[in-house]
């Protein structure tokens, strides 16, 4: 689908489930600002998982493809969406993660590896060889303690 049709459906969601997050933003392509998007990819925190669930379940018709403590997939309006849970530890990371794109994402975990370090894809950050959790708080704080320059999401190709 067109980039301005599947921007309408993530504002519809966001509209639906924003009164039961504390935060929740749209990601993927139409973070990047693709001109054709495949899925609709969302990362949230609940502050009302029970009303949450509801509200999501109504978005998929009752039909929820694929439900978990980190991820939904349900069909809304014939598109796939996808929802990652996270909590206000793992916002940034899961938001960078879940943005991509693949190539942005291998790029940045590679430089991890160099180093010895791991980019958590589950959300929980970027650690050192020590275990220690070195960056997360932002997207920003990533890229910076792999020493590469902040890239917008439209600029992640």
């Amino acid at each position: 689908m067109d980039l301005e049709r599947a921007q309408s459906i993530a504002d519809n969601v966001v509209s639906r489930l924003s009164p039961y997050c504390s935060r929740i933003e749209v990601a993927g392509s139409v973070r990047r600002k693709k001109a054709t998007v495949n899925d609709i990819d969302f990362v949230l925190i609940p502050t009302d998982p029970w009303q949450l669930q509801s509200e999501i379940m109504r978005l998929g018709s009752g039909r929820v493809k694929m439900s978990g403590s980190k991820i939904t997939r349900l069909s809304y309006n014939g598109v796939q969406v996808d929802l990652y849970f996270a909590t206000p530890e793992t916002w940034a990371t899961l938001l960078l993660i879940r943005t991509g794109s693949t190539e942005s994402n291998i790029r940045l975990t590679t430089l991890a590896k160099k180093r010895g370090w791991h980019l958590h894809a589950s959300g929980l950050g970027l650690f050192n060889e020590k275990g220690e959790r070195i960056a997360g708080d932002t997207e920003e704080s990533i890229f910076k303690a792999l020493g590469v320059p902040y890239q917008r999401p439209e600029e992640r190709i």
